[in-house]
């Protein structure tokens, strides 16, 4: 089994066993009890058949992790009917959920993925979240991760931005990239902090001038 897989698999259990969140059985809007808990966690988990899978990712009433059981497994699969879910949960406030998106999204082989993670990396009101966009287009090395990946660290490095970590990981993404390109904005990076070693490490793999 996938690691990837093994891991959500175990996040997610705990989730489909809490049941749904305080259902009202007289209300109208009320969820279905067949999409929640164990018996449906095992179902999504064992089944094969992919349009079932796609038809959680479009139901109403299923809970948000069987969405990511459904899209997580049709995008490692290469089904781009999970490649809208996977670009929301790439985004997602939740790292875990992130990092499982990525996966899956780098797996999927849809054109349209590099595009979209450029656009979340680059979102100026989303920006906490943007450590994952920002891998995943490392992982990509598609034509936009560069111009992604440097506008969002010259952005990064005004004097007392909070997200370092964000930054760090374009400089990281940056020196794995080795495109010349990256140079002026990790020279600019050197006198950072948090950022001045990884900085110089990635110069250190770009090809010389």
């Amino acid at each position: 089994m996938d690691e990837e897989l093994r891991s959500l698999m175990d996040r997610l259990r705990d989730e489909a066993a809490a049941g749904p969140p305080d259902p009202a059985a007289d209300h109208p809007t009320a969820p279905d009890p067949a999409a929640y808990g164990p018996a449906a966690y095992d179902l999504l988990v064992a089944t094969d058949d992919h349009e079932a899978l796609a038809r959680v990712l479009v139901e109403p009433g299923r809970p948000l992790w069987a969405r990511e059981i459904a899209a997580f497994r049709l995008g490692c699969a290469g089904d781009r009917r999970a490649f809208e879910a996977l670009v929301l949960l790439l985004n997602h406030r939740d790292p875990e959920r992130c990092v499982s998106a990525a996966h899956a999204l780098a797996r999927l082989n849809d054109p349209r993925t590099p595009r979209a993670a450029a656009a979340l990396a680059t979102n100026t009101l989303r920006t906490a979240y943007a450590v994952h966009p920002v891998r995943l287009l490392t992982t990509l090395r598609a034509p936009e991760a560069v111009p992604a990946l440097v506008a969002t660290l010259q952005r990064l490095l005004a004097p007392g931005d909070p997200h370092w970590h964000v930054a760090l990981a374009c400089v990281e993404g940056l020196g794995h990239l080795g495109d010349p390109r990256a140079r002026p904005v990790l020279t600019a990076a050197l006198p950072h902090p948090r950022l001045g070693r990884a900085a110089e490490e990635a110069l250190g793999r770009l090809p010389g001038e």
